[in-house]
């Protein structure tokens, strides 16, 4: 088995129709020590190839209360699986940079489980974003639930 990096999964080749079925099986995907992925049932493990990440988050909510400040935002992600989580302590968003400097953003699903943020979903966080000072300089951020996440440097 194998899971694309734009979120489809795979079967001897084929790609897996039945949403349902899809969802079932990320429902016992875990991630090894070793950075491998597994199918794990009472039953049986098997090994399954992940292109990049297992996810993809697709959809952002954002839950503003002004009368709290910019740090109370809430910022909610849907997955292609249908999932839903908030950045936060327990979510966490990271950016890495390709080797071309291309910024590639994740959020944390579940322990050792990322969904690879969408670009449109990515585009819509940048416009959210806010300046903010760091030891290295000028940096783009975001807030949700009293965390700030860094997008990347700001360049002058």
């Amino acid at each position: 088995m194998r899971i694309a990096a734009d979120g489809s999964w795979f079967h001897e080749g084929e790609v897996i129709q039945r949403h349902a079925l899809v969802k079932l099986f990320a429902s016992v995907l875990r991630r090894g020590a070793d950075g491998s992925f597994w199918l794990v049932t009472p039953a049986e493990r098997g090994l399954i190839d992940v292109d990049d990440a297992p996810f993809v988050a697709v959809s952002l909510a954002a839950e503003d209360d002004p009368s709290q400040g910019p740090q109370a935002v809430k910022l909610h992600f849907t997955t292609n699986l249908d999932e839903t989580v908030t950045a936060g302590p327990d979510h966490p968003i990271r950016v890495v940079h390709d080797a071309d400097e291309t910024p590639r953003p994740y959020i944390q699903i579940r322990p050792g489980l990322e969904a690879l943020i969408g670009r449109a979903v990515f585009y819509e966080l940048v416009e959210r974003a806010e300046e903010r000072s760091s030891p290295d300089g000028a940096v783009l951020g975001v807030w949700s639930e009293n965390c700030f996440f860094e997008l990347g440097k700001v360049e002058l």
